[in-house]
This record gives structure tokens, sequence and C-alpha cells, in this order.
């Protein structure tokens, strides 16, 4: 077993694990394939991972299978925007962590 992990990653968790939940269990030749069309920002970036944790493995990715994608929570860059009347709210920047595990035949 083989796995890559990306941390503080400037993406979303929520969003992120949706995508992860997807390739869990895939041959990871074909989610490469299948994020690569993904519109979306967290399929690029997991599909990195994904080919760094077969890389890892030595295998070809057509013999891996992706046992475990995990997106944890990372700490939240915290911004403010001015408000009016002199007050200000608050922005969010959430950041994450990417485990991706694979397993050779």
């Amino acid at each position: 077993m083989a796995r890559a992990l990306l941390k503080f990653i400037r993406v979303s968790p929520t969003k992120s694990r949706l995508i992860a939940r997807e390739i869990q269990g895939m041959n990871a030749e074909e989610a490469i394939a299948a994020l690569e069309f993904t519109p979306n920002k967290a399929a690029k970036i997991i599909s990195k991972v994904v080919a760094s944790a077969v890389a890892n493995s030595g295998n070809d990715a057509g013999d891996c299978v992706i046992t475990s994608c995990r997106v944890d929570n990372g700490p939240v860059l915290k911004r403010f925007r001015p408000r009016a009347r002199g007050m200000a709210s608050g922005i969010r920047k959430p950041t994450a962590h990417i485990l991706v595990e694979v397993e050779g035949n």
C-alpha cells in the first residue's frame, strides 16, 4: 500500500469530499481519466495526488486501486471585508489536507 498526502491546499474541504467519494474504490487509471474531465478545482488537485500515490507505489496506474481517498480540514485563513459605517464582516478561506492510498494488484 502506497500513499500520497497534500497538505494546506487552498480548496474547500466540503466541496473536495464530493469528488473524493466518487473515486474511492476505482481503478487509478480510470479515476485519473474521470477527474480530468470533471469541471472542478478540487478534481485537478486530487488527480495530481492520485498520480503521486501511484508513482509512490512503483506500479503502473492500471494495476492500482484507490483504497481510500480522504479530505480533512486544514486551518482556516481569516480575512475581513470592510462594510458600511466602519464595520467589518469576516471571510473564511478554508484549506484542506488530501490523503490518497492506493494498493497494487
